[in-house]
């Protein structure tokens, strides 16, 4: 018998909040957090705008040597893993380190220090290389970094799959503890990717919006007029705990974790495959594998990227799953607001539908204005306005390049 999981803690960097309160509060007022980009020079650039994470500051949560020796990823991964363990009121001097883990990746790991390096090597030569590149700059270090900082000596994984990232991350975490081989996970995504040559890659293969006159309505999932995605940067997580050990510490737990499902559509490393038998399939395993039926999902956190066909194979794949009653089930898209969090988007989102089942409020789609009935996409996307809901389950979705599909579900925590 599976043992399970609960989540007693949540930690967020967004660019709509840098700690989970605010994130919530902004969310569900339907406030946009994509601006133009002030990291880098945009002037040569066809994409001017970005959701950009505004006023972080590292030493709130890191000390500021080691912070120094920290890719932005880095940081962003260990603050909202100090978040959701203070969050949680979990006591590392009591807890038993070998049975405390982490499952957090990265879909481009630490690219500023890269980009960086790369200049010091072409115009400084092999000898001014930093020793801190290479740590700086692999995928596993925010996995790494957070189990240093916490002191966690068990699993410790790092899941690339591209946007899927933070939710297979989430997923694996759960299946972890399920097995046995820990008792509580920090699990989620972490992305730090707005550097000049992220968002040139991009732009020039055509994914991202180039609404630059209007950067707060860039950013339209399902809508008509959707053009491609706005980059976002931030970092997501929550706290997994094997529900005796929750208990026994008298943890406050939100929500239960239930349900897992992830596959590839091989079929393309961009697109989705349009027939969308992956996406269908993704969604039913993590159903059955909550021991529920697709009436079951009251509410559906969707991937939502503001692209065409993401946008497209997500609602039909509903339709096929629910037929008609595919109207009768909410599903908004919180990258409106936080633009597209790439192998963060999982776990800022889970964060999300967490607290949607808790606050009993399902965060808007903003900028939805335009139904696109041609192709069938009349679905309660939760335009623009936060709605009050008793939702008792919710599902998340996110997909990722590589045909990486991967949905997680939460339930009401109930004895």
């Amino acid at each position: 018998m599976k043992r399970r999981v609960v989540v007693t803690g949540l930690g967020a960097v967004t660019p709509i909040g840098n700690d989970v309160e605010t994130f919530w509060n902004n969310l569900i007022a339907g406030k946009s957090g994509i601006g133009h980009i002030t990291q880098f020079d945009t002037s040569d650039s066809k994409v001017t705008i970005a959701g950009e994470v505004k006023d972080f500051d590292y030493t709130q949560y890191i000390d500021k040597k080691e912070g120094r020796r920290m890719d932005r990823v880095d940081q962003f991964a260990v603050t909202v893993a100090k978040q959701a363990v203070a969050d949680a009121k979990l006591d590392l001097k009591t807890i038993e380190p070998t049975r405390c883990g982490v499952c957090v990746g990265t879909g481009i790991g630490g690219i500023h220090t890269f980009l960086d390096q790369a200049k010091v090597y072409f115009e400084k030569g092999a000898s001014r290389i930093s020793p801190f590149f290479i740590p700086m700059d692999i995928p596993n270090m925010p996995a790494g970094q957070i189990g240093i900082a916490l002191g966690f000596k068990g699993p410790n994984t790092a899941v690339v799959t591209a946007c899927a990232t933070g939710t297979n991350c989430i997923g694996d975490a759960m299946r972890t503890i399920q097995y046995g081989d820990a008792d509580v996970m920090i699990a989620g995504g972490t992305e730090a990717a707005i550097s000049p040559i992220a968002i040139a890659g991009f732009a020039n293969m055509k994914a991202l919006s180039t609404n630059n006159e209007h950067p707060e309505k860039a950013s339209c999932p399902f809508d008509k007029k959707r053009s491609g995605f706005v980059m976002g940067e931030g970092a997501g997580v929550v706290l997994l705990e094997e529900l005796e050990h929750a208990k026994k510490r008298g943890a406050h737990i939100y929500a239960e974790i239930v349900g897992y499902g992830l596959n590839c559509d091989a079929y393309h490393v961009t697109a989705p495959d349009p027939s969308g038998d992956m996406t269908v399939a993704c969604i039913l395993d993590a159903i059955k594998d909550a021991g529920m039926v697709p009436e079951d999902i009251n509410y559906i956190n969707a991937h939502g990227t503001s692209t065409h066909r993401n946008d497209l194979n997500e609602s039909l794949a509903l339709k096929r799953i629910y037929g008609e009653k595919a109207k009768n089930v909410p599903m908004s898209s919180i990258k409106s607001m936080t633009g597209h969090l790439l192998g963060a988007a999982g776990g800022v989102e889970a964060v999300a539908t967490v607290l949607t089942i808790v606050n009993g409020i399902m965060p808007p789609t903003i900028n939805y204005e335009d139904v696109d009935a041609e192709e069938g996409m009349d679905l309660d996307y939760v335009p623009n306005t936060a709605r009050k809901a008793d939702v008792k389950v919710a599902m998340s979705n996110n997909f990722g390049f590589g045909g990486h599909n991967a949905s997680i579900v939460f339930k009401k925590y109930a004895e």
